[in-house]
């Protein structure tokens, strides 16, 4: 396992597979990309609320969150059509948050876009 900088500079969904040095079914990851890492931005987003004490035990929750949502996929877990609807019904105009239910920092740029105001250190 890599650094929290190298962790934080993932992009795709593969890398934080191949990072963690997880096995992962190629054909479950690319038909089900998008519901994965939007359940793993949500529960990584939960290591924001506590102090982990390291990088290191950061580091292994999000492993451990990513094992968990892979494997719930796994063993047949689909959201529900409500679930996939109200990611529509609730656009984000930020990256990061798109994977939580509100964003406090969207602010209005121009002429009704909006845009994240915050850095977020990780991308999802």
């Amino acid at each position: 396992m890599g650094t929290l900088d190298e962790f934080q500079k993932i992009t795709d969904t593969e890398e934080f597979f191949e990072f963690f040095d997880l096995a992962y079914d190629e054909r479950l990851v690319n038909s089900k990309r998008f519901h994965i890492m939007k359940k793993f931005g949500e529960m990584a987003n939960k290591a924001k609320e506590h102090e982990m004490g390291s990088d290191e035990k950061l580091l292994a929750y999000y492993k451990f969150a990513l094992i968990s949502v892979y494997k719930n996929f796994e063993n047949g877990y689909s959201p529900s059509a409500a679930d996939v609807w109200e990611m529509f019904d609730k656009p984000s105009a930020c990256g990061t948050c798109s994977t939580s239910t509100s964003c406090n920092d969207i602010e209005e740029v121009s002429h009704g876009v909006h845009a994240c105001a915050s850095t977020h250190a990780i991308r999802f």
